[in-house]
């Protein structure tokens, strides 16, 4: 049973899910989906009368859960082990992110006409680097 919940302020009307019919997408019993909540593994929203609503975030998680459950075995505390690593590698690829962005417009700062400019050239040319030359004694 699909249903529209509250307009979440930053996202907009969004479809969510009762629990009976996320227990049935997933042939899971709506007990083992609040057994998942309670361990902190998902965190579906709720309406205005305290019903249980998944969105497509949820969803995508909860295969997640099944899949390393069913597929390759791992227990509840495994998932939250497996659960918390990757929130803390999205969290790393992002700051990496922000920082090269930093890194690429400190590089660029003052150089866009020279970048620019070879950008349009005919033949690209790079930067001569550092060459070692032997003394003809060595």
């Amino acid at each position: 049973m699909k249903t529209k919940a509250r307009k979440d302020a930053k996202k907009g009307p969004s479809q969510y899910y009762h629990i009976s019919s996320v227990a049935k997408m997933y042939t899971i019993h709506p007990q083992t989906l609040r057994l998942y909540e309670r361990e902190g593994l998902l965190a579906p929203s709720r309406s205005e009368g305290n019903t249980r609503l998944y969105s497509a975030e949820d969803l995508k998680r909860l295969e997640l859960i099944l899949n390393l459950i069913r597929d390759l075995g791992v227990n509840l505390a495994g998932v939250e082990v497996v659960l918390n690593m990757r929130a803390k590698i999205e969290r790393i690829e992002a700051e990496v992110n922000q920082f090269l962005d930093y890194v690429r417009r400190e590089f660029f700062r003052g150089k866009e006409d020279e970048f620019e400019a070879r950008k349009r050239a005919l033949v690209s040319v790079r930067p001569g680097g550092v060459v070692k030359v032997k003394n003809r004694d060595e």
